[in-house]
């Protein structure tokens, strides 16, 4: 994993047409981006479950489902 990466790091620091702080911001930030996507993903899911209440619903079943079955 930690080679993936590297190699967008690099990737990023070579193949980026801009300005090399632009560059080197890119290649220190990208990294960021998987944590970024679970975050969002994670708030709309807690949103959803306020905003439907049918799915809350469903999503509570399960949860206590699996709590009682674990």
């Amino acid at each position: 994993m930690f080679l993936i990466y590297v190699a967008g790091v690099v990737a990023g620091l070579i193949f980026t047409d801009a300005r090399p702080l632009t560059r080197l911001g890119l290649a220190v930030a990208w990294p960021l981006a998987p944590l970024a996507f679970v975050a969002v993903v994670s708030l709309l899911l807690i949103a959803a479950l306020y905003i439907f209440p049918a799915f809350g619903a469903v999503v509570a079943a399960g949860v206590a489902a699996w709590w009682f079955l674990a």
